[in-house]
């Protein structure tokens, strides 16, 4: 159970590092309305809502009678300001576990904050949905999706990459969700993809498992809107060309030329050696992090595969147990 391996007291002592487990374990376990819950809690801690909300409403389709995924959709929901929506998650989580007082609080809490609002004639009016476009292009190695919007914060992008499956979450300036769902039409190498926030938009770069030209993005039975861009050129609705494979060296460059300092150069490490590592290395590095609570990274199978991997914190931290 998630809950077992990452209790909320676990969460709580450090949000970033269980944020960056879960990650690892959504993206190599079937996924459960569990690990959802617990991913959605280190993203409320960190004050990510918008990629709260969208994992605990994750959690609730897996799940529907979850009350724990009711309460983080409310906790998440009542930070964005969307308040109708938070209490009425309150109000249904309620429903299910009366014995959680927790779920009376926050009932009141979205009802004084209503009654203000309303008070001041500052009633939220449901606003159109946003137009949001993107386009995607691929290189001899990577598929590279961008989603055009802009001055989007550094804390409101979300995106769960999976072998054959893309899912992005961005806020937008109007405080509402983007959410962008392609199931892929070729295996990515999820460990391997990453994503950026620019100011006029937001990168969302896939590498290709083999290197093969995708005739299209999504699979067959996806309805996709997505143009295809040409790797030469700019889409023939453009008043202009542009060369792309010129655009992809110099990306490349800046990436080998970008400088990683502290945990940063330490987290591309540990992720080169995971990626390059056999099945043997990668089982070990996996079990020794999971059984020691993120304590220990070992890459030797033959030691760890024949004990329980005990914790090891540095020696200016306690660790507790919940």
């Amino acid at each position: 159970m998630a809950t077992e391996r990452f209790p909320d007291g676990f969460i709580d002592e450090d949000p970033q590092k269980a944020l960056e487990a879960l990650n690892e374990v959504l993206q190599e376990e079937k996924n459960t309305a569990e690990w959802f819950c617990q991913r959605a809690y280190a993203h409320i801690l960190l004050k990510n809502y918008s990629c709260a909300a969208d994992d605990a409403r994750k959690a609730q389709q897996l799940k529907p009678n979850l009350p724990q995924a009711l309460m983080r959709t409310g906790i998440a929901e009542y930070h964005l300001n969307h308040l109708e929506p938070a209490h009425a998650a309150f109000t249904q989580g309620q429903q299910l576990d009366v014995s959680d007082k927790s779920f009376e609080v926050w009932i009141k809490r979205c009802e004084e904050k209503m009654g203000e609002e309303k008070h001041n004639g500052n009633v939220p009016k449901l606003p159109a949905a946003p137009v949001v476009k993107h386009d995607w292009y691929q290189t001899e190695s990577q598929v590279i999706v961008t989603v055009m919007v802009k001055n989007v914060p550094q804390d409101g992008v979300c995106v769960s990459f999976k072998e054959r499956e893309l899912s992005a979450a961005v806020r937008l300036t109007s405080g509402d969700n983007y959410h962008l769902d392609l199931h892929l039409l070729h295996p990515i190498v999820p460990q391997q993809s990453s994503f950026k926030i620019l100011s006029t938009k937001v990168e969302i770069k896939m590498k290709k498992a083999d290197a093969i030209r995708w005739e299209t993005l999504q699979g067959e039975g996806q309805d996709s809107n997505i143009k295809h861009f040409n790797p030469h050129q700019y889409p023939s609705s453009s008043h202009h060309t542009q060369k792309w494979d010129k655009m992809v060296v110099d990306l490349s460059e800046e990436e080998k030329n970008e400088k990683l300092e502290g945990d940063a150069a330490l987290n591309k490490l540990f992720q080169q050696i995971y990626t390059d590592g056999t099945d043997e290395v990668k089982r070990a590095m996996n079990k020794s992090f999971m059984e020691s609570g993120g304590t220990v990274l070992s890459t030797n199978w033959t030691d760890v595969g024949k004990r329980t991997v005990d914790m090891n914190p540095p020696d200016d931290v306690e660790f507790k147990k919940y």
